[in-house]
């Protein structure tokens, strides 16, 4: 670490001793402390402050940060579990202000209440990159650039998608009645792809949308919104699920009242993220679509510190590479060579 004083070890103490799940506090990744090299000179040190692990997308990211930012790399990473509060992430933020990292790297749950925090990050002279989600601040020099999804391009595709899937059925000029499993409300994910899918929706007066309702990004919620809808409205065409977890939980909610979903089901099903279970569900032929969400970032944020080290300049906003997957591609040989 370039500029670390004493006093951020009592401060780590005090923190693995009063951290823990149960109580809705922060969750540290512990074996980095424990593997902590006493010369670190050298290394870069990275605070890392993420939303949580509601999700196969979210601990994807997760490994793809830990698997970069290691000692063999030059790094020493200080990872918080926010535990989808956003409480747990101001506070992990101020406490790498005061371990005087090199470097902030947030995922914010939502994206407003950041302006006072990232104050305080440059008034300390951390560079702070943002990646995934978003932050709306008055002031966008309080962060360094933003890496992640293009999110309403996501929804954008999904809606472009189900224009030509119903055309191919013979289905465009029907009417058709939707429900939307919504991410976290006010995070990027959810805006993005609601706001996307929804440009598209408005060419279309035969579409419907019945309800929108959040299911958090998780399984479980996931679930229970969709008996929900099911229980309140019948004769569902499409479901529109904001990530992959929420997806499982809508399928086994439609088995369970006794309907099937996918190509040859009683509903089509638009899912987001694109992690390896999800595609075993489409060739299984639980859902129609899918629209990838890269959790991969590690690397691509690696490259910004680097390029910063150099005193380069890095642009504001990168993007990631994604694409789509439908059923009448060959999944597994996409899966044969797939990180997550």
């Amino acid at each position: 670490m370039k500029n670390v004083c004493a006093g951020i070890w009592i401060l780590l103490i005090i923190c693995l001793v009063c951290g823990c799940s149960s109580s809705g506090q922060p969750v540290r990744d512990e074996t980095a402390y424990q593997e902590r090299p006493q010369d670190n000179e050298n290394q870069i040190v990275v605070g890392f402050s993420q939303v949580g692990s509601e999700s196969d997308w979210r601990n994807a990211n997760s490994e793809s940060f830990r698997s970069v930012f290691t000692e063999e790399n030059g790094y020493y990473l200080v990872f918080e579990d926010a535990q989808q509060k956003q409480e747990n992430q101001l506070k992990a933020v101020r406490d790498f202000i005061l371990q005087e990292v090199d470097y902030i790297v947030l995922d914010p749950i939502v994206e407003t209440g950041w302006d006072s925090v990232l104050v305080e990050a440059k008034d300390a002279g951390i560079p702070v990159i943002i990646v995934d989600r978003q932050v709306k601040v008055e002031d966008d020099d309080l962060y360094t650039c933003w890496v992640g999804s293009d999110f309403r391009r996501e929804g954008r595709l999904a809606g472009k998608w189900l224009e030509k899937y119903l055309e191919s059925q013979g289905r465009g000029k029907d009417r058709i009645r939707m429900v939307t499993l919504q991410g976290t409300p006010g995070s990027s994910p959810q805006i993005g792809r609601t706001k996307g899918f929804a440009s598209v929706m408005k060419r279309h007066k035969n579409w419907e949308m019945l309800e929108y309702q959040s299911g958090d990004f998780t399984q479980a919620k996931g679930q229970e919104v969709m008996e929900h809808f099911l229980k309140t409205y019948d004769g569902i065409d499409v479901v529109v699920s904001e990530n992959d977890n929420m997806t499982f939980g809508a399928v086994e909610a439609i088995e369970e009242a006794g309907l099937t979903c996918g190509p040859d089901g009683d509903m089509i099903v638009l899912s987001f993220d694109a992690v390896r279970a999800a595609l075993q569900a489409m060739e299984a032929g639980k859902i129609n679509a899918d629209f990838e969400c890269n959790p991969l970032l590690g690397s691509m944020v690696s490259d910004i510190i680097h390029r910063l080290e150099r005193k380069e300049t890095v642009d504001k906003i990168q993007y990631v590479d994604e694409q789509y997957f439908d059923s009448d591609m060959d999944l597994s040989a996409i899966m044969d060579g797939r990180a997550y």
